[in-house]
C-alpha cells in the first residue's frame, strides 16, 4: 500500500524543504564489509552470492524506518513493503531488471529471485512492482571497485546499493559497498546505520 503523506508532519520536514529542489540531492557512503561467511554459505548451500547479498540488503533496509518513505515528483510517499531491484543480463546480451519482493524467509526470497531473474533474462523485459519501495542494486563483478557513484535522475530517487568483485584476502574476504540515497529520504546517520545493519546481516 502506498500513501501520500505531508512532509511537515514527519521527521523529514526540514530535509524536504532543504533538499527537495536541490539539483543534486543524492548522498553516497562507502563501507568495506566482511563477506567471508556469505561466500562460504553460498558455496556450502549451492546458493548465488548475489541473491544472498540482496536478501541481506532487504533485511537491513527493513530495520530502518526511513526506507519506507520516498520523495517522488515533489510528493512524499509512504510504503508498507520493500523490494530489491536486480540488474539482469538478458539472452541477447543486453540488460533488464526486476523487483524482487523482500521476504524474511530466505527460501521464499531465493525462489522469487530465481523465478524473476530467469523470466527477465529469457523474455528481455523488465519486471517492476510499483507497490513496493524499491532498493536498487547493481553488481559490477568484472573487476574490483573501491567506490561507485551512480548518476542522479529525477525519474529514480530510490536508494541504490552498488558493488564490484569481492576481494579474497589471507584471512577474510571483503567487499566495498557504495550506498547512494536521497537526502530527503534520510540523513547520513541513517545511511551509516543501514551499512552497519548490512554488515550484521551478512555475518549472521
Amino acid at each position: 500500500m502506498i500513501t501520500e503523506i505531508k512532509p511537515e508532519e514527519t521527521t523529514r520536514a526540514a530535509a524536504f524543504n532543504l533538499w527537495m529542489s536541490s539539483p543534486m540531492p543524492m548522498v553516497t557512503l562507502v563501507k568495506t564489509i566482511d563477506v567471508s561467511k556469505l561466500v562460504k554459505t553460498a558455496r556450502r548451500r549451492g546458493l548465488k552470492f548475489n541473491m544472498l547479498l540482496c536478501w541481506c540488503i532487504g533485511k537491513a533496509a527493513g530495520k530502518i524506518e526511513e526506507f519506507y518513505t520516498l520523495p517522488v515528483h515533489g510528493k512524499f510517499l509512504h510504503y508498507d513493503k520493500i523490494a530489491v531491484n536486480v540488474i539482469v543480463q538478458n539472452k541477447n546480451g543486453g540488460i533488464n531488471s526486476c523487483d524482487i519482493p523482500f521476504s524474511e524467509n530466505l527460501e521464499q526470497f531465493n525462489r522469487d529471485y530465481i523465478e524473476l531473474t530467469e523470466k527477465v533474462a529469457a523474455e528481455c523485459k523488465s519486471i517492476f512492482n510499483e507497490d513496493y519501495m524499491i532498493v536498487g542494486t547493481s553488481a559490477m563483478i568484472q573487476t574490483e571497485l573501491d567506490c561507485i557513484v551512480n548518476q542522479y535522475t529525477d525519474k529514480f530517487a530510490n536508494p541504490m546499493v552498488l558493488w564490484g568483485k569481492y576481494r579474497k584476502g589471507l584471512f577474510k574476504t571483503t567487499l566495498p559497498i557504495s550506498f547512494q540515497f536521497h537526502h530527503v529520504q534520510m540523513d547520513g546517520g541513517h545511511g551509516a546505520q543501514f551499512l552497519e545493519e548490512l554488515q550484521k546481516a551478512v555475518r549472521e
